[in-house]
């Protein structure tokens, strides 16, 4: 479940995320049992097999979570690539599964604090001239809506559902030059395919990864995320974020009275957090998001009145400091996940190439992982589009680096931004606290920093490299 401006650690299947604005555009449908996950009548049966009986697709897709679906409904989208073949394998019986909340909510604006009472910032669409920030989406709902954007087109698609147990590069029997390449792929069914990509899009403990023999570099955090839907006795529209000595906790709103909870902590903690009885555990939630730890922003310290001394035209540098709404009960399992950094040195090799969790995990603490996906997913497509415009193997590594030439920078810079967050929440001493109040006060009032925050979290701006506006 999650999260905040636009955009997971391994958080993707427990359900909700803050979607880039291009997602927010997408039809939500009624989840139900005639239109769950892809396995429609409008399946690819192709008539392109190897002398051996092997199908051959021009793409195979490992995963179909959200990340994967993208890629495979952008690739329908296109007049350049929905007649090509596409294999989407993917097991996972979640995606198939209609039970739970279905729910979606447009982010309007955020809140942001710390413990101390020191730092506070406020976000508002209209800071940035938009009615929206970005919308938070369940899993199942924005994949039931991805699928129907490839069942309205004209796609050569097979879902297989199966695992991937084995991957190989072979020479290609079907075609009339003996030196083409093929990734071949063996399901845990029995079932061969190959393929002249294969895009690994099955999240963090990426078997393409592993198979392809892609190094990567990272490290687990000494924290786990609790992930939870809680109900309030009110409606709740706007996102809020709290940090606090073991980790932030966020509160998501996903439509009437439900929110979700993404509440970072030790190991310990969260194995103490998920035994506590229902009742316990909301009581802790509220006590996280209002005196607990720590007091409320003043609007009056001397540190924001040094602040406010700046001229803005930001709509939400004059919005006071509002307490998020108590939440009543439970509305879901509480669901623990383990944190990691996560990068692998290249995207691409010879055949194959790496979107989504599979190239890289970032800590959740501003919800990007998953737009971060969506960005490669979209940066994929393009490429191949491209290629098959002018005809060049999209499986050929020139083709695949110009990918990783653009999404590999950008992901790193964010992944770089969200650790060193993370570490600077890791200590509590009195001059680290100061600079932290310091950098909320100058994202509360200064416009140009505030404006180019949100439009780098929302995806509109590459880099946050800041235009004085």
């Amino acid at each position: 479940m999650y999260r905040v401006i636009s955009r997971k650690s391994n958080l993707d299947v427990a359900g909700l995320h803050v979607l880039r604005r291009f997602f927010c555009n997408v039809t939500i449908p009624e989840v139900s049992a005639s239109n769950r996950y892809i396995h429609s009548n409008q399946e690819y049966k192709g008539e392109n097999q190897s002398e051996n009986g092997i199908q051959e697709y021009d793409i195979a897709i490992v995963g179909g979570g959200m990340v994967g679906m993208a890629l495979a409904c952008s690739l329908a989208s296109s007049v350049l690539t929905r007649k090509l073949s596409v294999a989407i394998i993917d097991d996972n019986p979640a995606l198939t599964s209609g039970s739970g909340i279905n729910k979606m909510e447009l982010l309007i604006q955020e809140s942001v604090w710390d413990y101390t009472g020191l730092g506070y910032t406020r976000y508002n669409a209209r800071d940035v001239n938009k009615e929206v920030l970005g919308c938070v989406v369940e899993n199942k709902v924005l994949l039931s809506s991805l699928s129907l954007c490839m069942q309205e087109k004209e796609f050569q698609k097979t879902v297989l559902p199966s695992r991937l147990a084995s991957m190989a590069i072979q020479s290609s029997m079907s075609s009339t030059k003996m030196d083409s390449q093929l990734a071949k792929l063996e399901l845990a069914d029995g079932t061969n395919v190959a393929a002249k990509l294969v895009v690994g899009a099955d999240g963090g403990r990426s078997r393409v990864r592993e198979l392809a023999g892609f190094r990567s570099t990272g490290r687990k955090y000494p924290q786990n995320a609790i992930i939870c839907t809680v109900e309030h006795s009110i409606s709740n529209h706007c996102a809020w974020q709290r940090f606090l000595p073991a980790g932030p906790i966020a509160l998501l709103p996903i439509g009437e009275n439900f929110s979700n909870i993404v509440w970072t902590m030790s190991p310990k903690e969260s194995s103490d957090r998920k035994a506590m009885n229902d009742e316990d555990f909301v009581k802790a939630v509220n006590h996280a998001l209002d005196y607990g730890y720590g007091p409320h922003p003043q609007s009056k310290s001397s540190i924001d009145k040094l602040f406010s001394s700046f001229t803005s035209d930001v709509v939400s540098s004059n919005e006071s400091f509002e307490v998020p709404p108590n939440a009543v009960k439970l509305a879901s399992d509480r669901m623990v996940f383990p944190l990691s950094l996560v990068h692998t040195d290249t995207y691409a090799k010879s055949r194959v190439v790496l979107i989504g969790d599979a190239a890289h995990t970032v800590h959740p603490l501003a919800g990007q992982g998953v737009n971060l996906g969506f960005g490669d997913a979209s940066a994929l497509s393009k490429v191949i589009s491209e290629g098959t415009a002018v005809g060049i193997d999209i499986g050929q590594i020139s083709v695949l680096r110009k990918y990783e030439s653009e999404r590999k920078p950008a992901n790193y810079m964010m992944a770089t931004i969200l650790d060193g967050v993370q570490k600077a929440y890791s200590f509590d001493l009195g001059p680290l606290n100061a600079l932290r109040a310091a950098a909320f006060h100058g994202a509360q009032y200064i416009s140009p920093l505030k404006k180019n925050i949100i439009l780098y979290a929302s995806g509109e701006q590459k880099l946050p490299f800041f235009s004085w506006r």
